[in-house]
């Protein structure tokens, strides 16, 4: 048997769903590493231990400035040149907060770090906290969905989480890539096309604003089913040990 393939597990600072995060990790068979951010700023290089890299969800800083902001400034700023390369070869995920933070990092949807589409106050103007049924693109690249079915329940619970594109032309564009990896069965908060998760064109960075982690068992549901959310951890595992 391989080593297990190490994920990075990015904590601190608001973020608060990192133990869950990390049990679904070593759940699916891999090593979950959790590093603060304030170490991983420090010492950028560390990236480079770690097979694969996830942004729990949380609220980052309070979300002052906006949901993801801050956080997305500080990476930015000292872990840019790391982490153009990681995204190259290397699986990374964002959950909830993780997916505005990539978002505003401009390593969703194209992995360049230009900024063309958001995560913006839900149509409703509060925040929703539910159970939602998702529906797969089962022709897109991303290699973090591809043991799932084609509809499954996930919870969401957030207050940013309508997805925006800045214009029609980058919303085409991610709709023929099939980057659209999952959408809503129904409009929960008004995001463009029902997107709820998009990866990048390799496939490899993907981010979703409902919570797979919430979902391991399925006793975490809370009416009779099956739970999917340990499968987007278990493929990535796949994935890396070159399974896929």
């Amino acid at each position: 048997m391989s080593m297990k393939p190490k994920f990075l597990v990015l904590w601190g600072d608001g973020i608060n769903c990192e133990n869950e995060t990390a049990r679904a990790i070593d759940l699916a068979g891999g090593d979950a590493c959790k590093v603060h951010v304030n170490e991983l700023l420090k010492s950028p290089a560390l990236l480079r231990d770690h097979q694969a890299m996830v942004f729990p969800g949380g609220f980052s800083f309070g979300d002052h400035l906006g949901s993801g902001q801050i956080l997305a400034l500080k990476l930015e700023n000292t872990l840019k040149e790391e982490l153009q390369t990681f995204v190259k070869t290397k699986p990374v995920l964002g959950i909830c907060n993780g997916f505005q933070t990539l978002v505003r990092l401009g390593l969703l949807p194209d992995a360049d770090f230009q900024r063309s589409c958001a995560l913006v106050k839900n149509e409703q103007g509060h925040f929703i906290d539910h159970w939602t049924t998702l529906e797969k693109n089962s022709s897109s690249p991303c290699i973090w969905t591809k043991n799932l079915p084609a509809e499954f329940a996930l919870p969401i619970r957030h207050g940013e989480g309508r997805f925006v594109c800045q214009d029609e032309k980058v919303l085409g564009r991610l709709l023929q890539n099939q980057q659209a990896v999952l959408r809503y069965k129904e409009n929960v908060n008004g995001a463009t096309e029902r997107i709820a998760g998009v990866c990048d064109p390799s496939g490899l960075v993907f981010a979703l604003m409902p919570h797979p982690e919430a979902a391991l068992h399925d006793w975490h549901l809370p009416f009779a089913g099956k739970a999917w959310g340990l499968e987007f951890f278990k493929s990535a595992v796949e994935f890396l040990r070159g399974k896929l």
